[in-house]
């Protein structure tokens, strides 16, 4: 099996959907050896900031000389950033090899496995042949039911923010949500939790005290920002001082935060880890994405917004960042995403909304969006792709103009090649 078959036997089995459960990854994890008991694990779920939270993490631990793994989703470049060892994608020979040893058990299967769990046990098998030390593990949406929950006790769980967000598959409401998130809490574990919300503290602070887990919160009140602009933030916390960050944003401190409580909870499961290393590891991380800046002249960022919880994060980014300013904004969303409410949100900070159609089937058309935000008094315009709406506002705009995409991640890619190529 070479890459390119591995990837078309992984996607092939896409149409089997989401089925919550674990039996079925349990059943496959069973059949290939349990790599899942390998090694020492963070399990990390909520609605927004786990990819984030998921770097800085595994960064400080691997600037500590551990041997790190890192399984996140979904991919916005390559498949192969999903499953990383000590920062560096599985590479393409790897991942065709561990799926090659993984398919025959997966298809004899009465009830096989759907293309996250099979990639879950993908993963879980290559942390193992590396000899991986810990790994930070992100969950898909849930918790629960998600196929990452099939981990013994993780060494730490934390819980991002909670937002209403899959409200379908997880409830339409913050307890409700954050009982499933919750899931992922097992005894043995501490427990790390973004706090913010009442309603979501509560339901994961009664999970941690009938499991006789501690739970620790971050105080964001403690932070103290010394600098913060579109390169990166300085900022203090508690007892340190002048921590750096390459990830952009008010946001991305609070999720520094959270992963710092989440490093000092490791340490006392005795997982050695030097302030020094701390430092470097915040300093280091990156996460693509999230608040990127692709290009100068005119600014253009690059920014997972997804849902409306992300949104007002990404709005007060905008806010504090340039100040009164509108800005351009190339948007485009998933039909089952409250897209009325963000609308909402960005209204007073749009200049112009250029609204593009993701390339996904679950994607609203870029002339509904556009009509959706003439509702909201925006003034908008669809466009046929990416590079078109981008090519629009480059021209708009001009050198000293602002442009953010935004909505969905899966235009990453695009947004990324259309900005490579216009800036030229």
């Amino acid at each position: 099996m070479n890459y390119e078959q591995a990837l078309e036997y992984i996607h092939s089995i896409t149409w089997r959907g989401s089925r919550p459960g674990l039996s079925r990854t349990q059943e496959l994890l069973d059949k290939i050896g349990n790599p899942e008991r390998a090694f020492k694990a963070v399990h990390i779920v909520g609605t927004n900031g786990k990819g984030s939270t998921s770097a800085f993490i595994e960064s400080v631990l691997r600037c500590a000389g551990y041997k790190t793994g890192l399984y996140t989703s979904p991919y916005i470049w390559r498949f192969n950033e999903r499953i990383r060892f000590c920062g560096d994608e599985i590479s393409d020979s790897d991942l065709a090899e561990v799926t090659e040893f993984v398919k025959p058990f997966a298809e004899e299967m009465i009830d096989p496995p759907t293309e996250f769990e099979l990639i879950t046990a993908i993963g879980f098998e290559y942390f193992r042949r590396k000899g991986c030390d810990i790994a930070v593990i992100e969950a898909g949406m849930g918790g629960e039911f998600d196929s990452t929950n099939v981990i013994p006790s993780p060494l730490v769980s934390v819980i991002t923010a909670i937002g209403l967000d899959h409200t379908k598959e997880l409830g339409s409401t913050y307890t409700a949500i954050a009982t499933t998130k919750a899931g992922i809490i097992k005894e043995g574990t501490r427990a790390v939790s973004y706090g913010e919300n009442d309603e979501a503290y509560s339901a994961i602070k009664s999970k941690c005290d009938s499991m006789g887990v501690t739970l620790s919160i971050p105080s964001f009140d403690d932070i103290k920002v010394h600098s913060s602009d579109i390169f990166g933030s300085n900022f203090s916390y508690g007892k340190y001082d002048n921590l750096k960050i390459k990830l952009v944003g008010e946001y991305q401190m609070k999720n520094a935060v959270v992963a710092v409580t989440a490093i000092e909870e490791l340490r006392k499961c005795g997982v050695n880890i030097p302030d020094k290393m701390l430092y470097d590891g915040l300093a280091s991380a990156s996460w693509a994405g999230r608040f990127e800046v692709l290009m100068n002249n005119p600014v253009f960022i690059s920014d997972g917004a997804h849902n409306p919880h992300g949104m007002v994060a990404t709005v007060s980014n905008i806010k504090s960042l340039f100040a009164d300013k509108k800005i351009a904004i190339i948007m485009g969303v998933m039909a089952d995403k409250d897209y009325p409410q963000m609308l909402d949100l960005i209204k007073d900070v749009t200049a112009k909304l250029y609204t593009v159609t993701p390339d996904n089937p679950r994607a609203l058309p870029a002339a509904s969006l556009a009509e959706a935000a003439g509702k909201h008094g925006i003034i908008s315009e669809p466009y046929g792709s990416v590079y078109d709406a981008a090519h629009a506002a480059l021209k708009e705009q001009g050198a000293r103009g602002t442009i953010c995409a935004f909505g969905s991640l899966y235009m990453y890619k695009e947004v990324k090649d259309a900005a490579e190529s216009l800036y030229k």
